[in-house]
Order: C-alpha cells, then structure tokens, then sequence
C-alpha cells in the first residue's frame, strides 16, 4: 500500500545545507497472533531521569517506570527481553548494582505476560580495572553475578568480559573459567560474544586476535558444556563467520544471530539451518520485527523480507563505526516514537552522534514506516535541531 505524504520537515545535509524531507503515514503493523519459529530476544535500552541530582557521568539515574514500560511495549510484540545487556548501556553508564535492580525489576513486571521471555545478563562488572587482576577474581566475579540472578529466579546470558580480556594470557585461560562457570550453573546460559567493534577492550577474546581461532577456542568451550549451553549470541559483523560456526555447533545448541547488519538473511537461514535473534535493532524496530516474524511463521517469506528490507539501511546507519555508541540512536528513535519524554541518556551518551547522524537515522526510520507518530517525531526533531543552532 502506498504511504500519503502527510508533512515535510527541513533537515540538515552533508554541506550545511537544509533539505525538505517528506514525511509519510506509518506503516501499520498487527500484533502476532501465533508464537514464531524463531526465538527473538530484543536487547533493551533503559531510560534514564532526567531530573536527578546524581552527576550523569559517575552514577546511573534510571527511570524505572518509563524503563519497564518499554519493556511492556516489547513483549507486546511478541518479543523477549535481553536485560542488563550492552544495549542497556552495560559498562557505558549502567554499573552492577543499577544492572541487578533492572534485572529484578523487569522479571517482576514479566509476571503480568504469561510466557514473557526474560535472560539476563551476568558479567564481571563489578571488578574494578587493576593490573593484578587473576583469573580467579574473575571467576569468583562471575560466580557472584550468575548467583545473584538464579536467587531471582532469572535465565542467564554470559556476557564477555573486560577482566577476563585484561588478565587471559592464553585460550586455555578461556577455558578455565568458562568450564568453571559452566559447571554450576541451575539452568543452560546463552554465551555472548561480544565483538571488539562494539567494545574495544574485547579485542582479542577467547585468546586469539583472528576471528577463526577464537571461534574453534568457543566451539571447544562449547562441545564440553553442551549441556549447559543453551546458546551462543556472535556479535561481530560478520555473516559469513557466524553461518560458519551455526554449522559447527552441537546438536541442540542454538545460534543467536547478534550480526545487526544483515539479520534478516541470518534469521531466515538456509538448507542447513538458521540464527535465532539476541538483537539489539529489535530495540528499536519492534513491531516490523514482529510483523516479519509472524510472516515468516506463516511461510510467507515474500513478506518477510518486504518488511525487514527497508530497516537494514537504518541499523547499517544506526550501528556504524563507532558501533559502540549504538545505543544513542536507539534512544533517539524511542523519543521520536514518543516512549520517552525526553533525549537524556545515563552516562550523558546522548551527545555521542553528531546532528548529521540524527537527521539521516529520522530519513530511514520513515522510509521504514517507523515513525509511529509523525506529527510528534517532526516536533521532536524540531527541537533537536533548535538545540543544535538549526532553524
């Protein structure tokens, strides 16, 4: 069907110059109305206040409320949560204790969603940088966390850690620790590999600079603890890599595809297989996530790739280099969609995109149909613009 230009707005171009942009109706998506034949997990933001006193560089301010209401928003998409992820801002804003309240918040809140989907992430955050960290703080680190969200009856995700990049002097190293860890936790984890182009001091994990080695360090660490695996999420980027190792992977151990430029060729899969999704566009593109899901469930792939086409440009836009700052734009399309009242992140990461980067993200997220209220966006983005000296 074709969208009705409703508006136009004037945004700013390479060159300094103002550009008219129209600005159609949304698309209109339907809640699922069938499970999918892929387990989809959002990676989910938090929303800070704005109106604390706390210094937004040193302490995490969140408004709960909002927070969760977000959450509520996602599983009423059909759509599982990944909480206390780095789309939360984990180690960007969001410390241990701020991680573990939301963690305990939102599987509270999960109790009103029969069937809501919650796994959490356990890390060693709380272990403060130091050159003579040893492996067995990291271990004991871990331990805590992993403990501390069983005793709230939560899933885990074993999320990749600094420390353990920091002090590893080899694979085995890796393999230490997560078979340490492996063997005690109550229920399968969801390993994550955390890419050094979403964090810099992941650079080197499992052992290994190149790619290749480190994932046969993984697969080794996972074939030992298939049991306990349930399965790896592979942030790096790469499709190619990642369909490689879905194929090297035990027989019951899943692939969730955390590759946010081409995820809807990954979650669709081939004669051998497919990724399921830990995602953090998800985030920010809820109800087309669902509605190609759903289509997907329904054999109706035609449609399934007519709905996600348009939003890879903007997760291409949204999570270029530096990726890590991600999550600015993921907020960003939250207040233009009117699920916040505000632009204010915790650890004031709001300021880490340009204007430019702004204007282009509003462009493709109404080429998407996802500006779900375009009268409010275009006031929304007024007010960036007015903020930034731009008329």
């Amino acid at each position: 069907m074709k969208r009705e230009t409703i508006r136009t707005i004037a945004l700013p171009a390479a060159g300094g110059k103002l550009e008219a942009y129209a600005v159609r109706a949304p698309r209109g998506y339907a809640r699922p109305s069938r499970p999918f034949t892929r387990r989809a997990l959002a990676a989910a933001h938090v929303v800070a206040d704005p109106l604390s006193a706390r210094e937004p560089w040193l302490e995490a301010a969140v408004d709960w409320e909002a927070t969760l209401a977000y959450r509520r928003h996602l599983w009423s998409w059909g759509l599982g949560i990944a909480e206390a992820m780095d789309t939360a801002q984990r180690g960007m804003g969001l410390d241990w204790p701020s991680s573990l309240a939301l963690i305990a918040r939102t599987l509270d809140a999960a109790k009103d969603f029969p069937g809501a989907a919650v796994a959490s992430g356990a890390g060693t955050d709380q272990l403060a940088p130091r050159p003579d960290l040893q492996l067995a703080d990291v271990i004991a680190a871990f331990e805590a966390q992993c403990a501390a969200i069983e005793k709230l009856g939560g899933r885990i995700i074993l999320m990749a850690s600094r420390a353990l990049a920091a002090c590893a002097r080899s694979p085995e190293d890796y393999g230490r620790v997560y078979d340490r860890i492996l063997s005690q936790v109550k229920a399968p984890v969801i390993i994550h590999w955390l890419g050094e182009m979403f964090d810099p001091a992941l650079a080197g994990y499992w052992g290994h600079g190149d790619h290749g080695a480190a994932m046969n360090v993984c697969l080794d660490v996972i074939r030992r603890n298939a049991a306990k695996v349930d399965g790896i999420k592979v942030s790096l980027l790469d499709k190619e890599r990642e369909i490689a190792m879905r194929r090297r992977l035990p027989a019951g151990v899943r692939m969730y595809t955390g590759d946010d430029f081409n995820f809807a060729e990954l979650i669709e899969g081939d004669a051998e297989g497919h990724s399921d999704a830990l995602l953090g566009i998800f985030d920010a593109i809820a109800p087309a996530a669902s509605a190609a899901l759903s289509a997907l469930a329904a054999g109706d792939r035609a449609t399934y790739h007519a709905i996600l086409a348009p939003t890879e440009p903007l997760a291409r836009h949204l999570f270029r280099a530096p990726t890590r700052f991600y999550k600015t734009g993921i907020v960003f399309l939250a207040w233009l969609n009117g699920h916040q009242e505000h632009f204010v992140m915790v650890g004031g990461q709001q300021s880490a995109r340009h204007v430019l980067h702004f204007a282009e993200l509003f462009r493709l997220a109404e080429a998407a149909g996802l500006l779900a209220d375009p009268a409010l966006a275009c006031r929304r983005m007024k007010q960036l613009l007015a903020l930034h000296g731009i008329a």
